[in-house]
């Protein structure tokens, strides 16, 4: 706790913050606390873990495989409250699903964590995987907002220049410094998985601006890695 307090008061986050965030995190099944050294500590439960994999391949844009040309569908069977269907909707958004009609919802591909979210509020699924007769673009084009979400990646990007424009006066950045910009790049960054549903590159618009957006992330991720590691290994010893 000690460790994770100093690293993050460069962001500008307190330890009251931090504790708060991290007793919340245990609470909703994220964090299990632990003793190290006879100190207390924490780790990542196995639903963390598989939450942050998965996030970190979206983040950094792993290679995925082709696209198969069919889709996920999932129906939800009636009978869940409010409450209920509120958490399933955000949570099937976030795996890259969108409502297809009623209580039926569509991807073009599937996620591993959709088993935990249904069984966690009790209710029962049927799964489909069909092939569109028509216009697949055309499809995608009705279930989300394109548009939106390129302009989201032009401010984006324009904001994330200006800041690394405005670091690269100071001139060489210290370990320190390295770390907290790039935790501000990736805080910004990782806003996207709630947005962008990580289609495949044959359902979206020519010159995507996905695409320049994510090239100057990836390059000024990799830039500042190594100084940020440093920072965090210091923090840690």
């Amino acid at each position: 706790m000690a460790s994770l307090v100093q690293l993050m008061a460069p962001l500008g986050i307190t330890a009251p913050a931090v504790r708060t965030a991290i007793s919340r995190m245990v609470r909703q099944g994220w964090l299990e606390p632990i003793r190290l050294e006879a100190v207390a500590a924490y780790r990542l439960t196995p639903k963390a873990d598989r939450r942050l994999t998965d996030a970190a391949q979206r983040i950094y844009r792993s290679p995925a495989a082709p696209w198969d040309h069919r889709w996920h569908l999932l129906v939800i069977d009636k009978g869940a409250d409010r409450a209920s269907r509120e958490r399933i909707r955000s949570g099937l958004s976030y795996f890259g699903y969108a409502l297809l009609r009623d209580d039926t919802w569509i991807s073009p591909h599937t996620s591993g964590e959709v088993d935990a979210l249904v069984a966690a509020e009790g209710v029962r699924t049927r799964r489909f995987l069909a092939e569109h007769d028509g216009d697949d673009v055309s499809l995608t084009a009705t279930l989300w907002d394109l548009d939106e979400l390129g302009r989201s990646y032009l401010r984006w990007l324009a904001d994330a220049r200006l800041l690394i424009a405005n670091t690269q006066i100071r001139g060489q950045l210290s370990d320190r410094d390295s770390f907290v910009m790039r935790s501000r790049l990736v805080h910004e960054w990782r806003k996207f998985l709630f947005s962008d549903p990580g289609l495949p590159p044959e359902l979206l618009p020519a010159d995507w601006p996905g695409d320049t957006a994510a090239q100057f992330f990836d390059e000024q991720a990799t830039r500042l890695v190594g100084g940020a590691r440093r920072y965090v290994e210091a923090c840690l010893r």
